[in-house]
């Protein structure tokens, strides 16, 4: 049986996807998970999970994997990689300045310690020990960083009606086949005349606590998980 990790997912959206066509999968947060199965989460560092191939899983057993890990998908956050957080990193007295001129944003002080970590963090997955991978993320500077994505893929193209432009960077793995295009979607036209996918909108409600307005724009969609396990459980 494939040995199958998913990589900063607390929803277990893949996981369950994959686990659902036989496969050994797990996923791994530092979150606790929200798709019902802490017996598959590894709650726990992902970093040493890959190169140790123990943790630990939400429900409290010690985690030790026979064998090695076959494929993982991770998603890895992008609060400070994304196109869309550059705004908060330079100070907005300072927008007609040379960029080596421009002081920190006064909300958010430690943005390029915060960025550096999470570019570290995203190329040690992306150069994990592991003969196939694929990472997921939003547009970013990741694609001048590190490498141009292999494949940028929509929620539309697997069945949902939704527009969330994706990246994929792909080890070893071929592009997704769309299976199912649909319509792109609701959107949601704001005060100051930005149209925005209702299901995006909808995550900035303020009756919800930080947290989950994160975990809404985080989500995998159902359609794209299956896409996924469906299409590259088949080279494995």
């Amino acid at each position: 049986m494939k040995n199958i990790l998913i990589a900063c997912e607390e929803s277990q959206t893949v996981c369950k996807a994959f686990r659902k066509l036989g496969f050994n999968a797990f996923s791994c947060d530092i979150l606790p998970c929200s798709g019902g199965h802490p017996e598959w989460h590894l709650h726990c560092d992902v970093i040493g999970v890959i190169k140790d191939k123990k943790g630990v899983l939400e429900t409290g057993d010690d985690f030790a994997l026979e064998g090695d890990w076959d494929l993982m998908i991770a998603h890895p956050p992008c609060t400070y990689l994304s196109v869309s957080g550059a705004r908060w990193y330079y100070h907005p007295d300072d927008k007609d300045l040379p960029i080596d001129q421009r002081r920190p944003h006064p909300n958010f002080p430690t943005r390029a310690q915060d960025r550096k970590e999470a570019i570290e963090f995203f190329l040690a997955l992306a150069n994990a020990d592991i003969p196939r991978i694929a990472i997921e993320n939003p547009v970013g500077i990741m694609s001048k960083l590190f490498q141009k994505p292999n494949q940028i893929v929509q929620p539309y193209w697997f069945g949902d009606e939704a527009t969330k432009t994706t990246c994929l960077w792909l080890k070893n793995l071929p592009n997704l086949v769309p299976t199912k295009m649909v319509g792109k979607g609701e959107r949601v036209v704001l005060s100051s005349g930005k149209s925005l996918p209702k299901w995006y909108s909808d995550s900035f409600n303020t009756k919800i606590s930080t947290e989950m307005r994160r975990t809404l724009r985080s989500k995998t969609f159902q359609g794209f998980a299956d896409a996924m396990a469906e299409q590259w459980s088949k080279i494995l």
